[in-house]
């Protein structure tokens, strides 16, 4: 099977990107990561992936003009690479149009919420303040829209007697670690198609 040139998106420890980089290289997904690019010089997860191999760039948004022309940057710096699919993993980024547009249906995002619920910032502690008994994790397919997109998987997770945001954070977060290279095995590993908002998996590839 052809593997698949993925570009990583970061704004932190990349924690997930780490994920996908295992998944992929323990061949549970079909896919290498080309590159991994960062709006922030002190992302943690740039230290990781530059130990792995993995080329890096970091393109600071801030002062460097309009959200779409940092975008157009950072998708020329994709482009450079080779980049067939965009993961985001921690991008602390709402992307432009423009940037959705460069590669259509292939920009992947994990949300720690069961979309729609709770989309945005502190999804745990929305959670947690709502009252709400089972919260969980989404990897989305990317639209114009903040955590709209078609929903790829989701996994759930029970919230706890007594849970703070920490724990229930720590235990949403290892659901996304399986869930986004599951999501990319998928949508990676075969026929696959919108209908409305819902993702099929039974598509004839040909």
């Amino acid at each position: 099977m052809e593997t698949t040139r993925l570009g990583v998106l970061i704004s932190g420890r990349g924690s997930n990107m780490r994920a996908i980089v295992e998944a992929c290289r323990g061949g549970r997904v079909p896919a290498a990561v080309a590159v991994v690019v960062s709006n922030k010089a002190s992302a943690a997860g740039l230290e990781w992936a530059r130990e792995q191999g993995i080329p890096t760039r970091v393109l600071p948004h801030r002062g460097h003009g309009s959200r779409e022309e940092h975008d157009a940057a950072v998708v020329a710096a994709l482009r450079e690479h080779g980049v067939e699919w965009v993961c985001l993993a921690g991008y602390m980024r709402l992307l432009s149009a423009d940037f959705v547009e460069a590669y259509p249906g292939r920009i992947l995002n994990i949300h720690p919420s069961l979309l729609p619920a709770f989309p945005g910032l502190d999804a745990q502690r929305q959670a947690l303040e709502y009252g709400v008994k089972v919260s969980g994790c989404t990897v989305h397919l990317v639209d114009a829209e903040l955590d709209h997109g078609p929903i790829v998987v989701q996994r759930p997770v029970p919230v706890l007697e007594g849970d703070s945001v920490v724990t229930l954070s720590a235990r949403i977060l290892e659901q996304e670690h399986l869930a986004y290279p599951e999501a990319l095995a998928l949508l990676l590993g075969g026929g696959w198609g919108l209908e409305g908002r819902r993702v099929r998996l039974d598509v004839d590839p040909g």
